[in-house]
């Protein structure tokens, strides 16, 4: 493969508007959201319903109105957070990537469906269609990453997912990841559905409260806990790369 395009640290380079095929794709995501036609439907239009199915028949709502929509109250509360580089792990319709650039922080998003790229790219961030397990731009010198919306469960595998993280973020450097309102440590299989009769191919999954994160985030041995809190609701942590 390719070296990857480098992302100038003055300002990020863009992706092409059009959906293009992800770069570097990963088994543990062949089945994931670029697959998945619900979710690829939702994004273009901004609208839902839109849920994550459980193989048990159970179903969670996924917001994707909120995340299509400008960052709210509890969002501010991370993006004040960011410092230096920052990079957004499955970055969606971008909403974080607005705004960062209106900080006049530099900042990358990455997601493996092309629709979140090219929304991303519309709403004025700079972003790529790749997976996080790709080779990625400037890595091991990201000063933070962002693991937000459930973006822990990426590969259904959240160690492997906290120790790819650490490789593309500076020694010192910052993770921010939200995580789920209970005590959960969970690896499911999920599809994405409307809610009536469309549904996307299974993918690996995973949920996790703060105290299932710290635990294994602890265990890579390449972080450690630099603070928790909740805002509108949601529960997130602060991880330090050690």
């Amino acid at each position: 493969m390719s070296a990857p395009p480098r992302v100038p640290h003055s300002r990020p380079g863009p992706a092409a508007a059009e959906p293009a095929a992800p770069e570097g794709h990963d088994p543990h995501e062949e089945q994931a959201w670029s697959r998945c036609d619900p979710w690829s439907a939702a994004l273009r239009t901004g609208r839902g319903p839109l849920y994550l199915h459980r193989e048990d028949g159970t179903r969670h709502p996924l917001d994707i109105e909120r995340w299509c929509a400008a960052p709210d109250a509890a969002d501010r509360t991370v993006i004040d957070r960011c410092r230096g580089t920052v990079l957004d792990i499955g970055c969606g319709p971008g909403r974080f990537l607005a705004a960062l650039a209106e900080r006049r922080l530099t900042a990358l998003g990455i997601d493996s469906n092309p629709h979140a790229v090219a929304r991303a790219v519309r709403t004025g961030g700079g972003a790529l269609c790749r997976s996080v397990f790709a080779p990625l731009p400037d890595t091991g010198t990201w000063h933070t990453a962002l693991l937000l919306d459930g973006n822990i469960g990426i590969g259904g595998d959240p160690p492997r997912l906290l120790r790819r993280t650490a490789e593309l973020v500076r020694p010192g450097g910052v993770l921010l990841a939200e995580t789920a309102a209970h005590a959960l440590d969970e690896r499911l299989s999920v599809r994405v559905g409307d809610g009536r009769r469309a549904h996307g191919s299974p993918f690996p999954w995973a949920r996790l409260g703060s105290g299932a994160l710290l635990r294994h985030a602890e265990d890579t041995g390449a972080w450690t806990g630099a603070g928790e809190w909740e805002a509108g609701g949601r529960r997130f942590v602060a991880l330090r790369r050690v």
